[in-house]
């Protein structure tokens, strides 16, 4: 019974959608005030629709339902709780469901926090939202519906894919999903500006939070899937260049770019064109990553479902709001003219710079990804693009944003004298230079990538806080001040910063990891990286789901132990799958990471170790550029957002 409630929930969703899409938009055109006013009610009630249909979905799974396909096909009664949960959207279906119902929520978002917008301009946003919200709530009910019934229950069900039981990546598609999602806000304020034919400061300020949000939850997203990869894979790295890897981080920067060029267009009213294109092409890269997964077009680890004719129905999705909102944009290119002027050394200069180089770098991967593709319809050629492409061809562009990031972020608006920008930013270009001069001594017959990197690093902390300093004036006092600079300042230092710490946990783990595999016998020890490691035990254990072989290592240096890891190979006898489960001991400087392989003949065991210099600051950088943008987001500013430029109903009320 409950799952037909949520069946029928998401069919009254999706007609609520419709009436939101309709009503509003037709009202704004009339300025008509109560037909507008109806997409307040309309986007609430979508989304409690939805979220009863996601609740009804997740009851089935926690109860095990086995009548219902999608908890057989996911699911099992041994599974623990967690893994129950999160099998809601450990596949196409149920992560649709998420999708539209995070469409939804920032729809309603909208509805329940925007009462500085403009009547129209608000209707005409929820109207575009609405949209996209019945698009997919089309493709769930006619190709992905997640409520289908078995004629004959099985007593137990198939279980879940081994590799998504790990509390990692359990979190790690809904922060993803918020980001992708998040997006879809941003192209309805764009759309909605289009159409109301008003591009302006106030339109930057309202789309900013929205874009800063995306890219938040992006951020943490892909930061759980990385560190997921590392520790889960038994591979002993953080990125693989994999297609859908490329289809969250294209978004990424796309959003880095649009949250920077808003800015402009807030202080300035300058770039609303590229403003709008990006709001556009953000959402775009967001919708083809859901094609990318779901097509089976590419190949990839990640990919939930190779249905041709889901992929088809995307595929058009994706053509239909693309090209519409394209043309749009055309059509209105007149009403997007900039009005400030500004000097070839400024602020808004540099912003263009970095969005240059984040559009051209998300240009980078787009091509690398989609090449192979191409390669084999138009050439009849299989071609595979890996990491050595990517590395080759995206590092420069970053170097150079990371070479400028300090120098930008410092410059004033429409006018700059760069030398007195570089003289306050001299302390922190020496320290940044000492620094890599010294990786550069300690480091013998290495490449320059470590001491690059850690002299890059350097240079965006310590001109991320030369920023901040310069901003308390001079005198006594600073200290009072520096605590009383808006959230916003602080949280562009921290995010600049955190980009600094995870750049140098790159060149550290990239240039100055060991490697090493051999097969040891129990009780045998040998040396790694000025470690020694002894392989005690080799024991097999029975887990709530699965099998495990778990060794017992010994971790030392000299004479003092260290820490006792554990690595394992699981085993799952329901979905017959094998994992790897890496026992890592983590440090601020490094870590020291073991997996346990197959036993061989002669009766040891394949043991790979790996020395991975300065591994956390890769996560820890990235959770500092999420918290910095949450510090942003924070900011009083935001919360009345352009308060002052909201506007009165103009017409006749609707009879």
């Amino acid at each position: 019974m409950i799952t037909e409630l949520g069946h029928f929930a998401l069919i009254l969703a999706f007609v609520t959608a419709c009436f939101q899409v309709v009503v509003p938009l037709y009202g704004a055109h009339k300025r008509w005030p109560g037909w507008m006013a109806a997409a307040e009610p309309a986007a609430t009630l979508q989304f409690l629709l939805t979220a009863g249909a996601f609740a009804s979905l997740t009851w089935a799974f926690l109860t095990s339902d086995f009548s219902l396909k999608l908890v057989t096909l996911n699911s099992h009664t041994a599974k623990p709780l967690l893994y129950k949960i999160t099998g809601v959207w450990g596949n196409h279906e149920g992560s649709m469901l998420l999708w539209v119902l995070i469409v939804a929520l920032f729809g309603g978002s909208v509805a329940w926090f925007g009462s500085n917008l403009p009547p129209s301009l608000k209707a005409r946003v929820l109207a575009v939202q609405g949209m996209i919200g019945a698009a997919f709530f089309a493709f769930i009910l006619f190709t992905s519906n997640p409520f289908l019934r078995l004629a004959v229950p099985p007593f137990d069900g198939n279980d879940l894919n081994p590799l998504l039981q790990d509390p990692g990546l359990a979190f790690h598609p809904p922060f993803l999903y918020l980001g992708y999602v998040g997006l879809s806000m941003t192209f309805s304020f764009a759309v909605a500006a289009l159409i109301e034919g008003r591009v302006d400061a106030a339109w930057g300020r309202w789309v900013r939070p929205y874009t800063l949000a995306a890219w938040i939850f992006l951020t943490i997203g892909i930061g759980l899937g990385s560190w997921w990869a590392y520790y889960e894979l038994g591979w002993g790295g953080f990125w693989f260049w994999d297609p859908v890897e490329n289809a969250s981080f294209m978004p990424w920067l796309i959003a880095a770019a649009l949250l920077h060029s808003s800015i402009v267009v807030e202080k300035r009213e300058s770039l609303k064109s590229w403003t709008v294109l990006l709001a556009i092409i953000a959402f775009g890269f967001s919708m083809v990553g859901a094609f990318i997964t779901r097509s089976g077009i590419i190949t990839s680890v990640h990919a939930f479902a190779s249905d041709p004719e889901r992929g088809v129905f995307l595929l058009a999705i994706l053509a239909v709001f693309m090209l519409g909102a394209l043309t749009l944009f055309a059509a209105r290119a007149n009403v997007m003219q900039a009005k400030g002027v500004f000097g070839l050394v400024s602020r808004e200069s540099m912003l263009v710079i970095n969005n240059i180089l984040l559009g051209v770098s998300a240009f980078v991967v787009f091509t690398g990804t989609i090449w192979p593709l191409v390669a084999e319809l138009f050439f009849d050629r299989k071609l595979s693009v890996g990491a050595p492409f990517f590395n080759m061809a995206f590092t420069p562009f970053m170097l150079l944003l990371g070479l400028i990031l300090p120098v930008g972020a410092m410059l004033p608006w429409k006018r700059a004298n760069l030398g007195r920008v570089i003289r306050q930013l001299r302390g922190a270009f020496v320290l940044a230079i000492a620094i890599g001069a010294l990786a550069w001594a300690l480091q013998t017959g290495r490449s320059a990538l470590g001491p690059v990197g850690l002299f890059l690093a350097a240079w965006l902390v310590s001109g991320s806080a030369v920023d901040l300093w310069s901003r308390t004036g001079r005198g006594s006092g600073r200290l009072a001040r520096l605590r009383r600079l808006p959230r916003a300042d602080w949280g562009k230092s921290v995010a600049h910063g955190g980009l600094g710490i995870t750049i140098a946990g790159i060149a550290g783990m990239m240039a100055w990891s060991v490697e090493d595999i051999r097969v040891v016998q129990p009780g045998e020890a040998f040396e790694v990286a000025g470690f020694t490691l002894s392989l005690d035990n080799v024991a097999r254990v029975e887990g709530p789901n699965y099998i495990s072989t778990m060794g017992e290592v010994s971790l030392r240096r000299g004479d003092s132990l260290i820490n006792t890891l554990y690595p394992e190979k699981r085993i799952y006898p329901v979905a017959g799958m094998p994992t790897t489960e890496a026992a890592i001991d983590n440090g601020f400087l490094r870590d020291v990471y073991v997996v346990v392989g197959d036993p061989q003949g002669n009766g040891g065991w394949a043991i790979r170790t790996y020395y991975k210099p300065l591994a956390n600051w890769i996560w820890g950088g990235a959770i500092l550029m999420a918290f910095g943008g949450a510090l942003s987001l924070s900011d009083r500013r935001y919360r009345v957002a352009a308060g002052s430029h909201k506007a009165a109903a103009v017409g006749v009320p609707a009879e």
